[in-house]
């Protein structure tokens, strides 16, 4: 009889748990406070700190064959939740202001410049061409595109890219603000910009169908995030499809938000997660998105100089893809300043465009290195 006990006791998960997952149950603790106590994006941090918290209790075969996680993970491996997450982010997204003002579309492009700049640096660092593109999408802010273009080139840095890639967009309203006001002055701030012309339906209709198509036939790549990001949005704005664009919405939209949290998570184990590399990472991942954030504003000052002060630079820093976070710390910031500025609308042009920018990146990416 007691050598069972004493043969339960050790097939328990206090008796073969080690420090380094005691670590991660740990970080879990810290994204868990960050998603329910702050509300930095909760709806992605909640499944993704459950499934790293699952993932690291000893024992358990999650991720193992056979285990419940490693057929859903199938749907990251084969690249098939990020799209349908772009889709709904699509079904969701008025691009009314990108079409209202085009030139924020190069707003949304200066913003990806950190994601090249910080492959360079992971290359510099030792990292193969294939991680360093990895490591370097996170810097567009984009939790999708991380893990979709991860998933084809690096899919052993998956947990610790992804980690860091919702954890930057769930801080969004912690990181920019203190770098978009050390590049603008309070002047610059303070410029109250013109309200937005009415974009009409037939516009918003023909604009999905318009950027897939040129930017397909130029990127094949970039086909799978592209396509269901405007098909998305086709939904949205032609006006027939109310039931599907309902489940696109809501319904598919947060199934597939949980299953993409919960297997992402649960690939962040200690020995995966708690290496060198993952610190590299984490840091390359930061300057990534502090870079896009300081290119994206500095591109606003240099328009608001061309324009004679019609543009307020700060809603540069939203060409960076977390939608519609980085759109709102633009609205924020600038109404620190001037309480009679509304921003919100016009941050969503390079916001959107953002989102755009980011998944023709990772079209080049795979392209390129793939």
């Amino acid at each position: 009889m007691t050598s069972q006990i004493l043969k339960f006791l050790q097939s328990t998960g206090y008796a073969n748990l080690g420090y380094k997952q005691a670590i991660m149950i740990i970080v879990a603790g810290i994204l868990f406070y960050l998603a329910i106590k702050k509300e930095y994006e909760p709806l992605l941090l909640v499944p993704m700190s459950f499934g790293l918290l699952m993932a690291n209790l000893p024992l358990t075969g999650l991720m193992e064959e056979g285990g419940l996680l490693y057929y859903l993970y199938y749907g990251v491996k084969l690249g098939i939740y990020p799209p349908l997450i772009f889709m709904g982010v699509g079904a969701m997204t008025d691009f009314g202001p990108v079409l209202a003002n085009p030139k924020t579309l190069l707003l949304g492009a200066a913003a990806q410049f950190g994601i090249f700049g910080t492959l360079l640096g992971a290359l510099a660092l030792g990292f193969t061409l294939p991680e360093a593109g990895s490591i370097g999408i996170i810097g567009g802010a984009d939790g999708p595109t991380a893990i979709f273009l991860t998933s084809k080139l690096a899919p052993h840095l998956l947990g610790p890219i992804a980690i860091a890639a919702y954890s930057y967009m769930a801080l969004v309203p912690i990181i920019q603000p203190p770098i978009m006001k050390a590049l603008t002055t309070e002047e610059e701030r303070k410029i109250e910009m013109k309200q937005l012309r009415k974009v009409s339906k037939v516009e918003k209709i023909v604009f999905p169908l318009v950027v897939l198509t040129l930017v397909g036939l130029f990127l094949p790549s970039a086909v799978p995030l592209l396509g269901m990001l405007m098909f998305g949005n086709l939904m949205r704005e032609c006006g027939v499809v109310d039931r599907i664009l309902d489940t696109a919405q809501n319904s598919l939209t947060n199934i597939v938000t949980i299953l993409l949290g919960l297997t992402v998570g649960a690939k962040a184990s200690a020995d995966v997660f708690l290496t060198v590399d993952t610190i590299q990472i984490v840091i390359l991942g930061l300057i990534a998105f502090s870079v896009g954030t300081a290119t994206g504003t500095l591109f606003g000052k240099l328009m608001s100089k061309l324009t004679n002060g019609e543009v307020n630079p700060l809603i540069g820093s939203a060409g960076v893809s977390a939608v519609p976070m980085a759109a709102r710390v633009v609205q924020t910031v600038g109404q620190e300043e001037n309480p009679k500025n509304f921003l919100l609308m016009h941050a969503m042009g390079p916001n959107v465009a953002g989102v755009i920018g980011s998944a023709v990146a990772a079209g080049v990416l795979l392209s390129l290195v793939g």
